[in-house]
C-alpha cells in the first residue's frame, strides 16, 4: 500500500470516529494522517511522499497566481480601448516525456487566459502555442519552461 493511500485510509479512519462525513472532515483527517506518517516515517523508510505533498501545494499556488495574473491582463487589455494584444504562434521545446506529462503541461498552458495549446511537434519535443501577447517570444517560452513545466515535472517525477 502506497503512502498516499494508508493517508486517504486514515483520513476516512478520521472521519469515522469524528462522525463527520464531509469534505472539511476529510481535509482535516488527511491533514492529521499526513501528521502521523510524518511521525511515523522511519517505520516506512525515506520516501518521496513528504516533499511531494509540499511541491503539489506549492505548484497549486504558483498556477493560481499565474491565473489570477494572466485573467486580469487579459480583462485590462479587452476593457481598454487601445488594443494592447500581439497574438503569435510558437513553439515552446518541452522535457516531459510521457503522455501524461504532456497532457498535463498542454492542457495548464491552455486553462490560463491569453495562452492556447494547439499542437504537440510530432517528435513530441515541442508544443504550439498561440499567445495573446507574443512581445517577446523567448520571454514566453522561458516562462513556460521555467515556470509552468519545471514545477509541474518536479511535482510529476
Amino acid at each position: 500500500m502506497t503512502l498516499f493511500m494508508l493517508n486517504m485510509a486514515l483520513a476516512i479512519v478520521w472521519q469515522v470516529v469524528t462522525g463527520s462525513f464531509s469534505l472539511g472532515g476529510l481535509a482535516v483527517g488527511f491533514a492529521v494522517g499526513y501528521a502521523t506518517l510524518w511521525i511515523a516515517r522511519p517505520m516506512f523508510g525515506d520516501s518521496p511522499y513528504y516533499g511531494r505533498l509540499w511541491r503539489i501545494i506549492g505548484f497549486f499556488f504558483y498556477f493560481l497566481k499565474e491565473l489570477v495574473v494572466s485573467s486580469l491582463r487579459v480583462a485590462y487589455d479587452v476593457v481598454t480601448p487601445p488594443i494592447y494584444a500581439r497574438p503569435g504562434v510558437i513553439e515552446v521545446p518541452i522535457e516531459a516525456k510521457t503522455d501524461l506529462e504532456i497532457t498535463l503541461l498542454a492542457n495548464l498552458i491552455t486553462l490560463t487566459p491569453g495562452t492556447l495549446t494547439l499542437d504537440v511537434a510530432p517528435d513530441r519535443k515541442s508544443l504550439y502555442v498561440h499567445a495573446m501577447f507574443v512581445d517577446d517570444p523567448e520571454q514566453i517560452r522561458a516562462e513556460i519552461k521555467n515556470g509552468m513545466e519545471r514545477r509541474l515535472l518536479e511535482v510529476m517525477r
